[in-house]
C-alpha cells in the first residue's frame, strides 16, 4: 500500500552537510548559464540555501528531494563505472566517495 504522506525534513550531520553542500556546488557549475537547467539551477539553489542554515532539521519540496534523489543515484552510477576502469590510487579515491554517497542514500533517500 502506498503512503499518502511522506516526511520531507530531514536531519543531517555535519559531513553530510558538508558533502550535500559540495555536491550542490558542483551541480550548479556544471549547469550554471543554460536556461534550459533553470529548474534544476533554482531547485539546487535553495538545496544550498538550506544545507548552509545553522538549523538542525531541513525541509525540503517534494521536487527538491527528488531531484537531490536521483541526482545523487546518478553520481553513484557513473562513480561505479568509474572504479571499474580506474588504476589504484583513483580507486581509493572514488571508493571513498561512493562509500559516502551510498550511506546518504541508504540513511535518508530509502523508499
Amino acid at each position: 500500500m502506498k503512503k499518502l504522506f511522506t516526511n520531507y525534513n530531514f536531519e543531517f550531520d555535519k559531513n553530510e552537510k558538508k558533502i550535500l553542500k559540495t555536491f550542490c556546488n558542483q551541480n550548479l557549475k556544471q549547469i550554471q548559464g543554460d536556461n534550459k537547467y533553470f529548474a534544476e539551477i533554482k531547485v539546487f539553489t535553495s538545496l544550498l540555501d538550506k544545507l548552509s542554515s545553522d538549523t538542525e532539521i531541513i525541509k525540503l519540496t517534494k521536487d527538491e528531494r527528488t531531484r537531490l534523489k536521483f541526482s545523487i543515484e546518478n553520481n553513484v552510477s557513473h562513480l561505479e563505472k568509474e572504479i571499474k576502469k580506474s588504476w589504484f590510487f583513483k580507486k581509493w579515491l572514488y571508493r571513498s566517495m561512493l562509500i559516502q554517497y551510498e550511506n546518504i542514500l541508504e540513511n535518508h533517500f530509502k523508499d
